[in-house]
């Protein structure tokens, strides 16, 4: 007899979802044992071979638990929001949530043909808003609280607050971003956008500028897996690294209790090592260097764990994104400076990690201070210094740091080795044992006793303190982007202000059917020709503009409308001070602008906006919008001549100002 798979297959699965075979009660009498799979991005090709290979083992593991009596909660879901489909929709015309919930239906289709034993009751999307208002719920209480460090946990900001109005920022003990203290006389004092500035500092969900990968043809930050030699996987568009204002979840306050905690979990050595490292402890000091470019003094703070080997600093590295590298180039130096960041710029902080072989740097023109010798230390900048760990500068000591060597080497910086009897002709000496020499006061004693008397050096003569840090940063949220969760925050004058608990969930904004959009694109042309037929008043006109922009923005659309003065002087209209407005529209859809202006332009000019614009496509369209009398001419076409400048009402100056109000109001959609 055969063994006919499909027939039995299709039975038992036709009875587990018939009875709730896997569905999970509430059961006190056994015990509790939940498996979670990762959620699968619903991208249109289906399941690929990674997906099952390892559902396939958890599903064992939960049918081996239920087996052995216990409880098993095993649901599915799925990472719903994401670049990748909206782009999709960009280039299909499909709204995002038709094509995420046809690819859903795929995977569901998938899934339960292969057999799991997932409790389907408890599937999850997080483009759902009956999901997604509870991540919304959890950013409201991050936004609203605080890290204590003293008692280790959050507080509501209403007790920081508090504490400020008593005895200002000194009277906590808080997580918080590095900012100038405040007594509580200056607090009482301040007005309510600087107290709100003054609180980002220490809300544990927060907007700070944080170094990010960044896509202009995209419109968007990246993830380092977004990017390769420089462009986006997605479309091919250059990426930079770039500071932006990005909201931010203060995790490195919760660093130390998540080291504590791995005491206390049932992992293996192994994994639990691999938490350490990514967490990333180390016990050191800050000290400060004096900084001079020419004769202006600039205080760089560093972080060292070996404040034993300060004696053997040669010289400084700023990361290329420190806000320290133009203050400290030399004007001499800023040509190379700035081809150095712009060759750095393109590559992500992962690949600048992994890049171990290849030394790359410039010099900036200044120079520090040895606090320990007094000696006088060139500045250098590299991409081997990342921004986001420690203060973004480091001081540099070849003889004993394997990645200060390479650089010494390769650049022929001075090496001072500071142990006894260490080999450093051909690499660095990196062991933390042996005698001091070349150390003033700490010479003779061993390593492990020498760090400490550092410090206390360090301490005692001003030059810096103690201090623990950490590897862990604060996590970015996820990206601002139409197919993406709705923050629950609106702004006043610039100022974050939470939507209210009862009001959520804040929903993505609603296009409606097919048939709606219609019936809008309808209602909008009748408009129009209602409009332009009183297009005669600035009133009017001025009304049309509003009512087209907040229409646009109702259609997913970033709208600017810039304006440039027209008045005729002889033959000639030039651009002067008058009631005749000359439109320029700018709107952006993704990664995609659309210039619209009213005259015919030479294309020098388009080719121009289209260069710097900084977006992946720009679509430039003349006689938009309305006419104008002639062609916007460029000043050498009037050397040659023709019918377009003879016959143009328009004045030469006019194409140059049409272009720097074009790039006036891109900057406004951006």
């Amino acid at each position: 007899m055969d063994y006919d798979f499909r027939k039995i297959e299709k039975k038992w699965q036709a009875y587990w979802a018939q009875n709730g075979t896997f569905k999970t009660k509430e059961d006190p009498s056994k015990p509790k044992f939940y498996v979670l799979d990762m959620f699968p991005y619903p991208s249109g090709a289906g399941l690929h071979v990674g997906h099952p290979l390892g559902y396939i083992a958890s599903d064992i593991y939960s049918r081996y638990k239920r087996l052995k009596g216990f409880n098993v909660l095993h649901p599915m879901g799925y990472d719903a929001f994401g670049l990748p489909a909206e782009q999709y929709a960009i280039q299909t015309g499909q709204h995002p949530e038709v094509t995420t919930v046809n690819n859903i239906n795929r995977y569901r289709q998938q899934m339960d043909r292969i057999g799991f034993s997932y409790d389907w009751s408890r599937e999850l999307r997080t483009c759902d808003p009956a999901y997604y208002k509870w991540t919304q719920w959890a950013f409201l209480k991050m936004f609203g609280s605080w890290y204590d460090n003293d008692a280790q946990k959050a507080r509501p900001i209403e007790d920081l607050i508090a504490a400020f109005e008593k005895g200002g920022s000194t009277a906590v003990n808080a997580a918080c971003t590095e900012h100038e203290p405040f007594t509580a006389e200056q607090w009482q004092a301040y007005s309510e956008k600087e107290k709100s500035d003054a609180l980002m500092n220490y809300r544990i969900a927060y907007q700070g500028e944080t170094a990010v990968n960044w896509c202009a043809g995209l419109g968007t930050v990246l993830a380092n897996d977004e990017v390769k030699d420089g462009l986006s996987v997605r479309g091919g568009f250059p990426v930079e690294q770039k500071k932006m204002k990005q909201w931010q979840l203060r995790v490195s306050a919760y660093a130390g209790r998540l080291l504590e905690g791995l005491d206390k979990i049932d992992w293996t050595d192994s994994l639990k090592e691999m938490q350490r490292n990514w967490i990333g402890k180390s016990n050191g000091c800050e000290a400060v260097f004096k900084c001079y470019n020419g004769e202006t003094e600039h205080d760089v703070t560093i972080f060292t764990t070996r404040a034993d080997t300060m004696f053997g600093v040669t010289f400084m590295v700023l990361a290329p994104e420190s806000g320290l590298v133009p203050l400290l180039t030399a004007p001499d130096q800023k040509e190379a400076v700035d081809e150095y960041l712009a060759a750095v710029k393109k590559k992500t902080e992962r690949e600048r990690i992994a890049q171990t072989k290849t030394v790359t740097g410039v010099f900036s023109g200044s120079y520090g201070v040895n606090p320990m010798t007094g000696d006088k230390v060139p500045i250098w900048i590299s991409e081997y210094v990342l921004a986001g760990y420690g203060t973004g500068a480091i001081m540099a000591v070849p003889a004993h740091d394997s990645r200060d060597y390479a650089f010494a080497k390769k650049f022929g910086l001075p090496i001072i080795p500071l142990i006894e009897g260490c080999d450093v002709s051909d690499e660095s000496f990196d062991a933390k044992e042996g005698k001091m020499i070349n150390s003033g006061f700490l010479n003779g004693l061993d390593v492990k006793e020498a760090i400490p008397a550092a410090i206390d050096y360090v301490e005692k003569h001003g030059i810096g303190h103690r201090k623990v840090n950490y590897r862990l940063r604060d996590a970015i949220f996820s990206r601002q982007r139409y197919w993406g969760e709705p923050f629950p925050v609106y702004y006043v004058d610039g100022e974050p202000h939470l939507v209210p608990e009862s009001e959520l969930p804040l929903e993505l904004r609603n296009f409606g059917t097919e048939e709606e959009l219609e019936q809008k694109v309808a209602e909008t042309k009748t408009a129009y020709e209602d409009l332009y037929a009183s297009y005669g008043t600035s009133t009017n006109r001025e009304e049309y503009y509003l009512w087209q922009n907040a229409n646009l923005k109702m259609l997913g659309a970033e709208d600017q409308l810039g304006y440039i003065r027209m008045q005729k002087n002889g033959t000639k209209i030039e651009l002067l001070d008058d009631e005749n407005p000359c439109e320029i529209q700018v709107f952006r859809l993704g990664g995609t602008c659309v210039i619209g202006v009213q005259g015919e332009v030479f294309v020098e000019y388009a080719l121009y906006l289209k260069a710097v614009a900084g977006f992946g496509t720009v679509i430039f369209n003349e006689l938009s919008n309305g006419v104008l009398p002639g062609y916007l001419y460029t000043p050498e076409s009037l050397v040659t001549g023709g019918y377009e400048t003879d016959t143009s009402m328009l004045a030469e100056s006019f194409g140059r100002h049409m272009v720097e109000k074009a790039l006036e109001t891109i900057q406004q959609v951006k």
